[in-house]
């Protein structure tokens, strides 16, 4: 008998001792995510350290049934999408791992109503909210941004979407309202839109939204894929 209680003591020690807290697991992956934008890591070592991260907040975080997704601009809709059927989106020659000095273009730029490249919708007069596509947990965000950085995603921010296998890229924000750790809900605001970013920042860069979906990879590491049909079908709020 007092082996028994003393085995059931040391597993529930040892619960204890492995089991991660969610929060310090996204605090983690967005310092790895700053040192990989930076490249102040080398590349073998960042993707050890994001699988194995990823894997245990994934084993960490409850699953749902929704897999619809809300349209990420409030008051607009897939006609907002640059190009012709989304052919904006160029994922060839992408590294997740190459950080800021990444190749292509694997995204959305969803573009807002603002001639006048205040931030500011010309008709509603407002702000534009950037809203999450699912539910998820912010693992990665800029809330600061300088017009000489060249950082190229400006105030960003990452969530990564359990039950979907998912990640969603949301960049060039104006404000951001989440930070890591954060659970969101689908259609929550997390931003509003802005012209923040290398590129987006210049007067030929129209105001727009820079949207990214990824999917996990056997290695544990964000494989993007054009999630344009996605986004034709996702519900307008």
């Amino acid at each position: 008998m007092r082996l028994i209680i003393l085995l059931v003591s040391f597993h529930i020690i040892t619960v204890r001792a492995f089991a991660q807290d969610p929060k310090d697991l996204c605090k983690r992956l967005n310092e790895l995510n700053y040192k990989i934008l930076t490249g102040s890591i080398k590349k073998k070592e960042a993707a050890d350290q994001f699988a194995q991260l990823i894997t245990e907040l994934g084993e960490n975080m409850p699953t749902d049934d929704n897999i619809s997704w809300v349209f990420p601009l409030q008051g607009y809709n897939y006609h907002a999408i640059g190009g012709t059927n989304g052919n904006g989106y160029s994922d060839k020659g992408y590294d997740y791992l190459d950080g800021n000095k990444h190749a292509a273009h694997p995204a959305h730029d969803i573009f807002i109503r603002d001639k006048n490249q205040d931030c500011i919708d010309d008709r509603t007069h407002q702000p534009v909210n950037v809203l999450a596509i699912a539910d998820g947990i912010v693992i990665a965000c800029a809330d600061r941004w300088d017009s000489d950085s060249q950082l190229r995603g400006g105030k960003f921010i990452w969530i990564f979407h359990r039950s979907l296998r998912l990640f969603t890229y949301y960049a060039h924000n104006s404000s951001i309202f989440v930070r890591p750790g954060d659970i969101i809900k689908q259609g929550q605001k997390i931003a509003e839109v802005g012209r923040t970013g290398l590129n987006a920042y210049k007067k030929r860069s129209p105001t727009h939204l820079h949207f990214s979906a990824f999917r996990l990879s056997l290695s544990w590491l964000p494989i993007p894929f054009n999630p344009y049909p996605q986004l034709t079908q996702a519900k307008s709020k």
